[in-house]
């Protein structure tokens, strides 16, 4: 009997713990009511917990309810080495190398949507398999200026062409159930006095050059996280801004992911909490300075918070959202069943970094074809300059990496001649010698203690006797160059390169010039130089991709993502606007007063003598020939749509890449407009012969304009017309249309 109403007993309390189970863990029911459901079930003290950080790079779920942490690791090139839980110091594992990707100016540079997916789903199955939450990335914000030592880790100076590549960069990262968390939000556009530089912009250069990447983040690519960024807007700072987080993204976007500070970023508590920060991390707070240990309840968004819920100075549902925004992530990410388990170090990595490489080197010039090396010929190739031996994949700040492994340019270009070649090489210069960034070591003794003339006498003397001279040189990721939190100190490049390039030109004919950079570069040798190569930061495989460029196993089809100009008083944010490359302790103002003339909108109206390399220029082995454009329809009505086609044909022998781009002039506005804008492209690819048809849908939206005294889109009626062209400043074709009401 006993035992009987003992088994009665216990099934009855199952019965009622299996009826009052919580519905966040119930995976049939939707991510809002399982978010509504656990945020009914935590403290004040566990929902203030929940918005900042317990680490360097982690949050802390709710234990109780069985919610794990969150966490951060910043790309985004690829998975960053492991710091100590509260230092900065490298936690010393030996599990934690990546494959590194090319940087993010080489991905904008393909021009290929297809190619950004498949970076963004192998960052992210690596991410996965290290057991990440958010990957601190992609970057997109706007070349504004080629000084900006942070280039490297965005996509270029057109917004369009940036929103088209950062849309499936999110989708790749998110289909392995890590969030992407676009940055820096906004109008982080140099290094120097980031923290402290106040930003004056019109709303018109605001809305139509430096948010559409942001916004199409938010509204196609469906990111779950955004980075708040440094820098002042309207005497706030961006992690904690009213109109840049509340009233744009938050109500005009619609964004329902997390606002996530950059580390430092907050500044202050009340308008941390009203002005649509959802988490904060890396703060120094109360008098606290930068690695002071376990300072987190000092946060502004921790005990100070909790003290003013308490003391009912501040509303509990301004928390409440804060924490369904957190919850929300983890829901779509940790605690999503499906979510895949990743992998590390793949072939299928490498491959895929090694494809974004090839396809993103871009062929600036090749003045009797001289590429590609035709190994037939060659009996001797003399490769020059530090940045054939040097890794790339350490420095530059928070995106540098420790790789399995790092092809140099001189390893990948040896390799594939093999001993066809005799390939000799000669410093040629000294500039960084170093070889560590945050407590990563590369391993390499660079130290060179001859003189400049003693290097530059070697290097000439080796090129004298070769076939064919290979300089590759450019910039590093050391400070004052391509690195976070400096600016360049020129546009010409660093430790007396030109003056080298331009004795290599006297010395050998057959010179080709390899560029490796984020940035653009003055070239007062362009005219000595008969080929000349744009070499990204290409990571893990840069020295196979750029090898398989220069010896004609890739076909170059790579386009640039910004203008290059002669000289740094050429560009808009230098001739009209403001730019302060002087630290100073105090807020500046720094005033955009170019407006919406960035890159080749400012060239096409002002400087087109001054155009080195034009946006969208890229050089193949092949050739191409465009027929003249058409329109179906002259006249579009503001709710229709016209379709401007073009045939496209391969005339060369090799089999090609090549990107067609339109842009539309709009040839009467009653607001001043570029002279034209990129408005759609794409890649196709053709073998000899070969011809294609592409045809470009364009809608009322691409005709518009913000009028900032209205604030609005306005498409005005008139004359408009569709170019199509091969750069910014190649065009192929015209063809006009009129848009009526």
């Amino acid at each position: 009997m006993r035992k009987t109403f003992f088994t009665v007993t216990l099934f009855a309390a199952l019965l009622v713990a299996a009826q009052e189970k919580p519905i966040y863990l119930n995976q049939s029911n939707t991510i809002e009511e399982r978010v509504e459901d656990a945020l009914s079930r935590m403290t004040l003290e566990e929902k203030v917990a929940i918005i900042h950080a317990q680490s360097k790079f982690s949050s802390p779920g709710v234990p109780k309810l069985g919610i794990p942490d969150v966490w951060m690791t910043d790309g985004p090139h690829g998975i960053r080495p492991e710091v100590l839980w509260d230092e900065w110091d490298q936690a010393k594992w030996t599990n934690d190398s990546c494959v590194a990707y090319p940087a993010l100016t080489c991905l904008a540079a393909t021009w290929n949507p297809e190619l950004s997916y498949l970076y963004g789903k192998s960052i992210g199955e690596e991410a996965r398999f290290r057991k990440k939450t958010v990957l601190l990335g992609p970057g997109v914000n706007i070349y504004r200026t080629p000084l900006n030592g942070r280039n490297f880790e965005y996509m270029g100076e057109d917004p369009l062409l940036a929103s088209k590549m950062v849309v499936p960069y999110i989708q790749g990262v998110q289909s392995n159930g890590v969030a992407a968390c676009v940055k820096h939000f906004a109008l982080n556009n140099h290094e120097i006095n980031r923290h402290n530089t106040n930003v004056i912009v019109d709303d018109r250069a605001l809305y139509e050059i430096y948010l559409p990447a942001f916004k199409a983040a938010v509204q196609e690519g469906k990111a779950w996280a955004i980075m708040g960024a440094y820098n002042l807007y309207k005497n706030q700072h961006a992690c904690h801004n009213q109109y840049l987080l509340n009233d744009i993204l938050k109500k005009e976007w619609n964004f329902d992911g997390v606002v996530v500070s950059d580390w430092g970023g907050v500044h202050n508590t009340e308008e941390a909490i009203d002005n649509g920060l959802d988490m904060e991390f890396g703060s120094w707070t109360n008098g606290l300075t930068n690695g002071a240990s376990n300072a987190y309840n000092y946060y502004y968004l921790a005990n100070p918070y909790l003290e003013k819920l308490k003391n009912n100075e501040t509303s509990i549902e301004i928390l409440d959202e804060k924490v369904r925004r957190v919850l929300r992530l983890i829901f779509r990410t940790e605690m999503n069943t499906s979510r895949p388990w990743g992998s590390m170090l793949t072939d299928e990595h490498y491959q895929a970094a090694r494809k974004i490489g090839e396809e993103g080197i871009v062929l600036l010039k090749n003045d009797g074809n001289i590429l590609p090396i035709d190994i037939r010929k060659a009996k001797k190739i003399a490769v020059i300059g530090e940045n054939a031996i040097k890794m790339m994949t350490v420095g530059g700040g928070s995106s540098s990496l420790k790789v399995q492994r790092e092809v140099s340019p001189l390893d990948g270009i040896k390799s594939r001649v093999n001993d066809s070649i005799e390939v000799v090489y000669a410093r040629g210069y000294v500039g960084d010698a170093s070889g560590e960034y945050n407590g990563v070591i590369t391993g390499q003794d660079l130290t060179d203690n001859r003189s400049k003339e003693e290097l530059i006498a070697e290097a000439v003397s080796l090129a004298s006797e070769a076939d064919y001279v290979i300089f590759i040189g450019g910039l590093n990721k050391s400070a004052g160059q391509d690195c976070e939190d400096a600016d360049r100190i020129s546009l010409n490049l660093p430790y007396d390169q030109d003056e080298l390039i331009k004795r290599l030109s006297a010395a050998n004919k057959n010179l080709i010039v390899v560029n490796i950079s984020g940035n653009a570069i003055a070239m007062p040798w362009v005219d000595n130089v008969p080929a000349i190569i744009q070499d990204w930061y290409l990571g893990s495989e840069a020295g196979n991709s750029l090898a398989g460029v220069l010896f004609g196993d890739v076909n170059p089809s790579g386009k640039l993502p910004f203008t290059f100009l002669k000289e740094l008083e050429d560009y808009s944010s230098h001739k009209l606007g403001e730019y302060s490359g002087t630290r100073v302790d105090s807020i500046i103002d720094i005033e955009y007063k170019e407006s919406i003339f960035v890159g080749y909108r400012w060239s096409d109206k002002n400087k087109k003598d001054r155009v080195l390399f034009p946006f969208g220029h890229g050089l193949s082995y092949t050739t191409f020939e465009y027929s003249r454009p058409t329109v179906n329809k002259t006249k579009i009505h503001s709710n229709d749509s016209i379709n401007i086609s073009v045939r496209i044909k391969n005339t060369g022998k090799l089999e090609g890449k090549e990107v067609v781009q339109l842009y539309i002039s709009d040839k009467k506005s009653y607001l001043p407009r570029p002279v034209k804008e990129l408005k759609g492209f794409e890649k196709v690819s053709l073998k000899p012969g070969e011809e294609k048809e592409v045809s470009f849908s364009v809608k009322k939206d691409d005709l518009c304009f913000f009028d900032d005294k209205l604030h609005e889109w306005v498409a005005e009626p008139g004359k408009f017309e569709a170019v199509i062209a091969a750069s910014a400043t190649d065009i192929k074709g015209r063809v006009g249309f009129e848009l009526i009401k």
